[in-house]
């Protein structure tokens, strides 16, 4: 009888060797992974002439502006910031989530050049030749949603129009009931969940890139859509400037991540397919505004 055991263990211990070793899945890299692995190859720095520095006594909001949707809206907000048109007013309006507005809510400042009123630029005819990397996913709002450089963009092929999404964060022209009645002299920040419903309907001309958390911060107004009642609710703006007329050594360099890199596609599926131990249930599908290009500091 133990010779027979001996016999069994031998031959086991013969199947085993020869049998080959389980394979240990190597595991998912996290988003954070992800962005610090991006080579330089995949990273775009900002010009800053597209950029906007808003400071504020709490910091500073620095604004991406989106001249391919709305080259009108965006020369318009840059020559109001060079005559310094909006140093001196305030944020004027703080619904909760929803937006942050702030500028002449009144309409009496001299706009030193720039103009209080613009044909609204909601949408474009797009090129086949201009940039749009599509998320797989179906969209409410959209037939088709993506990334158009790093702004969250929209398209419907059958008419060949492209528009830019309110996401978290974006930035648009406040406008009165005529679509024409808007220009820059208001400007607001989508600091709720984005109001899709408001796509087409309102001119985006940027978005949020660094100071966010400021605006989202700033005290609700408790006046009709969140509009503070009294002058000395509102937070004084020191000044806009475009970021080209900032000294270098106060603006920094930012960059962002190409949407149309392999770093962000590796992004888009880890956000699609969470596999880290926390998520039990991977969604595998994204909406265009819970994804976003990351930016960085070049510095």
């Amino acid at each position: 009888m133990r010779k027979l055991a001996s016999l069994f263990l031998m031959l086991g211990l013969i199947v085993s060797a020869s049998l080959p070793k389980a394979v240990v899945a190597a595991p998912e890299p996290s988003l954070d992974h992800i962005i610090q692995t991006a080579p330089a190859s995949d990273w775009r720095t900002l010009d800053p002439d597209d950029l906007l520095f808003m400071r504020l006594g709490p910091g500073v909001v620095v604004i991406e502006l989106a001249p391919a949707f709305a080259p009108n809206h965006v020369a318009n907000i840059k020559r109001l910031a060079r005559a310094g048109f909006y140093n001196g007013l305030f944020i004027v309006r703080a619904q909760d989530n929803y937006v942050v507005q702030w500028g002449d809510a009144d309409a009496k400042r001299p706009t030193g050049g720039g103009r209080m009123r613009l044909k609204a630029e909601f949408d474009h005819v797009y090129r086949a030749s201009e940039a749009f990397t599509p998320l797989p996913d179906p969209d409410t709002y959209a037939p088709s949603v993506g990334f158009t450089g790093d702004f969250p963009a929209a398209r419907d092929p059958s008419r060949g129009l492209a528009w830019l999404t309110h996401c978290y964060g974006m930035v648009g022209a406040g406008r009165d009931v005529d679509a024409d009645s808007g220009g820059g002299p208001e400007l607001y920040a989508v600091t709720g969940q984005a109001p899709r419903q408001l796509d087409r309907n309102v001119t985006l001309v940027g978005r949020v890139i660094q100071g966010i958390d400021i605006l989202s911060g700033m005290p609700r107004g408790h006046g009709d859509l969140g509009f503070y009642q009294s002058p000395a609710e509102r937070t004084p703006i020191l000044s806009i400037r475009v970021g080209s007329d900032v000294p270098a050594s106060l603006r920094g360099a930012f960059q962002v991540l190409k949407t149309d890199s392999p770093s962000f596609q590796r992004i888009i599926d880890n956000r699609r397919f969470r596999k880290d131990d926390w998520y039990k249930t991977a969604a595998g599908r994204i909406d265009i505004c819970n994804i976003a290009p990351p930016v960085r500091s070049a510095q």
